[in-house]
């Protein structure tokens, strides 16, 4: 086996272009590891529907030997693993694609030995159990240099970044993921970063009063390329209605809350006006008592007087017949 990029021989199940600087893998459908012999003028490195299950560190210079590679693309290989400085050695990198991939575990340094990385692809790449992990294998440290960042696809509930304001950012991209809302801590640093421009569309946005800082954000900023796509989910009186064309009482906290307080005032007051009128009878019961026997003193000879006259005005044959 000759050393990483010791010669021009183009490995086994690739297509190689000089005249590029480009290594095509995407023939090796069987193939489950990274290819040893990649030539030393290799500036783009394809490898697309192969089998690797795991990257390892040092996954493409297991002898040391630094490449020149600036793009790497890896997306449709069922990675599932990304293990400690797997990329070290391609120092020059500045497009990594690992979309469509599925992966399980992904290492807090995996990322570490990329200095010049300006664009990073993880679209549809992670499954749940990896999305925890994701917001440390994306520490500023490692990429502090990063200009664009795809997530699409990933179920994502928050942004996985700690804090936006330390990255050098221009692009983020978290469409089609699991956002119901934006953190305020994110809204301020947006404010900060104006130079970043987020796209949110396909997520399932709750249009409630928690929404405020979102709301004024995307109706005050350009910021937001694809705003006009974003969708209310819920609830369902507002499902389909673009956030941006939400009223401000929609979203206004502080009149939901008064709302709120006025139902609670108003069961307090009705609560008070029935234990004043419950006192009132408890305290006149006796009254109550006499009023009520004097009604019923008097509906008793109102009665007898008309049971008299019944008596009086009542047919003699009548009487006649039950004798």
């Amino acid at each position: 086996m000759s050393p990483v990029g010791a010669d021009d021989t183009c490995p086994s199940s690739c297509v190689c272009a000089r005249e590029s600087g480009m290594v095509n893998c995407s023939l090796g459908a069987e193939e489950t590891e990274v290819p040893s012999e990649i030539p030393a003028w290799t500036s783009t490195l394809i490898l697309k529907g192969r089998n690797i299950s795991t990257l390892p560190t040092r996954a493409f210079t297991p002898n040391g030997t630094e490449l020149e590679v600036m793009r790497l693309v890896l997306s449709y290989n069922g990675i599932q693993a990304i293990e400690a400085r797997a990329f070290l050695g391609l120092t020059r990198l500045h497009l990594l694609d690992l979309s469509h991939n599925q992966l399980e575990s992904i290492s807090a340094q995996a990322f570490h030995g990329l200095p010049e990385l300006r664009s990073l692809y993880l679209n549809s790449s992670f499954l749940p159990c990896a999305t925890a992990q994701l917001q440390n294998a994306l520490s500023a440290q490692t990429l502090r240099n990063l200009h664009r960042l795809e997530l699409a696809g990933n179920n994502l509930k928050s942004i996985p970044l700690q804090r936006l304001d330390i990255y050098n950012l221009h692009a983020l991209v978290l469409v089609n993921n699991s956002l119901e809302n934006i953190e305020r801590e994110n809204i301020s640093s947006l404010y900060k970063q104006q130079r970043i421009r987020v796209y949110l569309s396909l997520n399932p946005f709750r249009c409630n009063c928690d929404l405020e800082a979102f709301y004024y954000w995307l109706k005050n900023s350009s910021q937001c390329p694809d705003a006009a796509r974003i969708l209310c989910t819920e609830p369902e009186s507002k499902r389909g209605i673009p956030v941006e064309r939400l009223r401000g009482e929609d979203v206004d906290c502080m009149n939901e809350n008064l709302e709120a307080v006025s139902y609670v005032l108003l069961g307090i007051v009705s609560a008070l006006i029935g234990v004043v009128f419950l006192m009132v009878l408890y305290l006149n019961r006796g009254g109550i008592k006499r009023w009520l026997n004097n009604i019923r003193e008097a509906c008793r000879d109102q009665m007898e007087v008309y049971h008299y006259r019944y008596e009086q005005d009542s047919d003699p044959r009548l009487a006649s017949v039950a004798v």
